[in-house]
């Protein structure tokens, strides 16, 4: 191959790349970004930039000589309009097209709109360093904020607004927040977290529509209720980005399809991060779509693997792992759990600052939690890798 084409200026498609040379390959590599910044760390959006505790220039990854020493040109702020498997080419928006022998796919995910926000400014979604930006911008002007949806990105950004003494509340339609993925003890406890400071909890409902003059004054409920805010945070998740991809032949469906060393259906072509759906060996074969920051990096670097070796690499596998900082807390979490998964805390307690509990299915481990614990929590997660029962890691850990 001569030319590597990476479309992605994301985590995934930067360890793509570094794996790339790594490995040997010393042709033209191109990086083509929808954003205008080079790759960043995206996890700090929610937390420590709005916060304050971080200034923007700490989120890039690599210094301008790092860069360099990658010999990768970048064409950054033009996202890929099209693509065309039988001429190899990528059109972008500037009007221009760049040709590719390979090519990876880490276009990642965006974020899902609110209904009804049309017309409004205050209205913000949080997944780019530029959302970020005009969020934390905002929040110099002291306003009462709503965050919609209590999944961890809500969470954080709650958590981070609560830090600045600002006034929050939390639109979320199940009863408790994070309650379909981690079950009942877990998500009564992160609501008491949040409730303790001062958050402002509207469960169980919706988002009807929004009110003011030009810009959002006040949100109503559907189940009549009525909060006065000046500035929304959308947290609805993400859809993966393919829709540049519809079309060209890539097999697409809720993301880019690929086998199980991350090709896709079409030759010389793979993907990698969270716009990629594969079947995971480690959640036993099943499609899975994992939007999380070590599986982003771990997959950049199988997709270069594969790219240059070819269908005999190892198939790619990945235990989902991720972490979420809220307020004194730095949760981990790791394995395929469910809500309805037997739960037992097996040091601390859900109401302490430091615990480590387990989740089980038909008795072997199949998820780990902790807060504040790091030691147990990499030694839990060994457990999970042997797949061991629930008593042999209880007998373990205590």
């Amino acid at each position: 191959m001569h030319t590597i084409v990476i479309v992605g200026a994301s985590l995934a498609g930067l360890r793509a790349a570094q794996a790339l040379r790594k490995r040997g390959f010393d042709g033209r590599l191109v990086m083509i970004g929808a954003e205008q910044h080079a790759p960043y760390d995206r996890p700090p959006l929610s937390k420590q930039l709005l916060s304050g505790e971080w200034s923007a220039d700490k989120l890039y990854f690599h210094a301008r000589e790092k860069h360099a020493a990658l010999e990768l040109e970048q064409r950054l702020g033009h996202a890929a309009r099209a693509l065309d498997v039988r001429e190899r080419t990528i059109a972008l928006e500037s009007g221009e097209s760049v040709s590719y022998d390979g090519l990876v796919i880490a276009t990642g995910a965006s974020p899902r709109m609110l209904p009804h926000a049309a017309g409004f400014s205050g209205i913000h979604v949080l997944r780019t360093l530029d959302d970020a930006l005009a969020v934390s911008e905002a929040l110099h002007k002291r306003p009462r904020v709503t965050v919609v949806g209590a999944g961890f990105i809500g969470l954080e950004v709650a958590a981070s607004c609560r830090k600045l003494g600002l006034p929050v509340s939390i639109v979320e339609p199940q009863r408790l927040p994070l309650l379909a993925l981690l079950g009942e003890p877990v998500a009564q406890a992160v609501f008491q977290l949040h409730a303790d400071h001062g958050v402002q909890f509207h469960l169980g409902t919706r988002v009807r529509e929004f009110q003011g003059e030009g810009r959002v004054e006040r949100v109503v409920l559907e189940d009549g209720s009525v909060i006065e805010s000046e500035l929304i945070i959308a947290g609805i998740g993400v859809v993966p980005e393919t829709r540049w991809l519809e079309g060209s032949g890539v097999a697409l469906s809720r993301g880019v399809l690929c086998d199980t060393t991350l090709a896709t259906n079409v030759p010389d072509i793979v993907a990698a991060g969270d716009v990629v759906r594969w079947p995971n060996a480690a959640t036993g074969g099943e499609l899975t779509c994992v939007e999380h920051w070590s599986n982003a990096v771990e997959q950049g670097q199988a997709a270069a693997a594969r790219l240059l070796d070819g269908p005999s690499v190892a198939p790619y596998q990945h235990q989902p792992y991720f972490w979420s900082d809220q307020y004194d807390r730095k949760y981990q979490c790791t394995g395929r759990v469910r809500a309805e998964d037997a739960f037992e805390v097996v040091q601390g307690g859900l109401d302490q600052a430091t615990f480590a509990a387990l989740y089980a299915r038909e008795g072997r481990l199949c998820g780990v939690l902790t807060s504040n614990s790091p030691g147990v929590f990499l030694r839990a997660r060994k457990l999970l890798a042997q797949a061991v029962s629930l008593e042999d890691a209880r007998r373990a850990l205590t």
